[in-house]
């Protein structure tokens, strides 16, 4: 029995330890708030830069539902743990944020906790925000202050057990984020490092091209590498390879028109990065997106696989009954837009020949096109953009994985075929 108590006394004593340094672990970086809310006198001019600086971050595009009054909330957005509902930005004294002080917010921002002290879930991207200065903060916060109040209540997430409590996302907290500060690099441009603070902190790019771990953790030693995006299974291409979305050989020109118009003369934004650009970037200063650019296009190129001996295409093992049925449904359905030879359409389709998105080694994006469909953003420099239409009514998965396989092994393309078993994980 005295063995028994002594065993039992060190696991206790275990058990308080790990609490205690999770809890820790969750206070670290973060100040007392003030006991008496200080006053806060917001300026047009930092109301507008409010306005500009929740562009960038593309707040309204979680925070606003279809057809809802903008930053209300109660957008579901969709995670492998459950479904967590955005909130109401709106000064709202009761569902909103009419009642928190800026310190709250910044809080909010830089610690990833609400007004009342609870943790957030990390679907507000906070691992990013962090990285946003006080005075930045405040600008945003002045801005959705001046917003119209609306009396939208706040919906309850529906996480699984355990991911629904407190103590888990405490322990995901003491594993996967430290509240930090934007330190600019010394050897690098002050537009460099501009584009470094949009990029990794408002612009939250690596929420989406980052690969995660198996907690949902953005796996940050592993950079913009790509990540795909489960919920909705698209894959955000890795924005240092070459042969994904790397644009380390663009000019900063065609990086600008991209990020403001969703079409460049080496490429186009469909899916989620679409809405990005529709929503966000389309919207902020040339010299802005030229900073952006300055910041992609200096990433680290990703890392050279082990090159494999050069062989005939052939070795791929194309299924000749395959192509033959692929090559039957390109000419009924695609050819008219992107031509015999897959040339594509200059300012209209694009080409499929070469196309480095056609002959990605993830072919998520493939498949969700051709089922769904896709259209690039309407913005000012192309206000009435062409689009895919959806074949998902009119194909099955056999046949989407055979004029796949048709069009990434044909015009020069050599990329491995998609297979039935592929279309049928989208």
């Amino acid at each position: 029995m005295k063995y028994l108590g002594w065993t039992l006394l060190a696991v206790v004593l275990l058990l308080g330890g790990a609490a205690g340094g999770i809890v820790a672990l969750n206070l670290r970086g973060e100040d007392p708030l003030p006991e008496q809310a200080e006053a806060f006198n917001a300026t047009p001019q930092q109301v507008e830069r409010g306005r500009y600086l929740a562009l960038a971050g593309n707040c309204a595009g979680c925070h606003t539902t279809r057809g809802g009054q903008p930053y209300a909330g109660g957008l579901p957005i969709k995670t492998p743990f459950g479904t967590v509902y955005s909130s109401n930005l709106t000064p709202d004294e009761k569902s909103g944020i009419g009642s928190w002080s800026s310190a709250h917010f910044w809080r909010a921002m830089h610690n990833g906790r609400s007004k009342d002290g609870r943790l957030l879930y990390p679907a507000f991207p906070y691992p990013n925000f962090t990285q946003v200065t006080r005075e930045d903060s405040d600008a945003i916060y002045a801005y959705l202050r001046s917003l119209p109040p609306a009396p939208a209540p706040n919906l309850a997430h529906r996480l699984r057990f355990p991911y629904d409590t407190q103590a888990a996302l405490a322990v995901w907290r003491a594993l996967s984020f430290k509240p930090e500060t934007f330190v600019a690099n010394a050897g690098k441009p002050a537009e460099w490092n501009r584009g470094a603070y949009l990029v990794g902190g408002l612009g939250h790019c690596i929420a989406c091209h980052g690969p995660r771990d198996s907690l949902g953790a953005t796996q940050t030693q592993l950079g913009l590498s790509g990540g795909l995006i489960a919920a909705e299974n698209w894959y955000a291409p890795s924005l240092a390879d070459p042969h994904e979305a790397g644009v380390a050989d663009w000019p900063t020109a065609e990086v600008v028109a991209l990020l403001k118009s969703g079409i460049a003369p080496r490429g186009s934004v469909m899916g989620p990065m679409a809405d990005v650009v529709f929503r966000s970037t389309q919207y902020l200063s040339d010299a802005d997106l030229a900073a952006m650019a300055s910041y992609l296009k200096d990433l680290p190129g990703a890392p050279a696989a082990t090159a494999a001996p050069a062989q005939p295409a052939a070795v791929l093992r194309r299924d000749a009954g395959t192509m033959a049925r692929g090559a039957k449904i390109y000419d009924q359905r695609c050819a008219y837009c992107h031509g015999d030879q897959g040339q594509g359409v200059p300012g209209a389709f694009p080409p499929l020949a070469g196309n480095r998105a056609v002959n990605m080694a993830q072919t998520a994006n493939l498949i969700q096109v051709i089922a769904h469909g896709g259209y690039l953003p309407a913005t000012e420099g192309n206000p009435r953009p062409y689009g895919m239409p959806p074949f998902g009514h009119l194909l099955d998965a056999g046949d989407v994985a055979a004029v796949l396989a048709f069009v990434r092994g044909s015009w020069g393309n050599d990329s491995p075929p998609v297979t039935q078993l592929d279309t049928m994980r989208r």
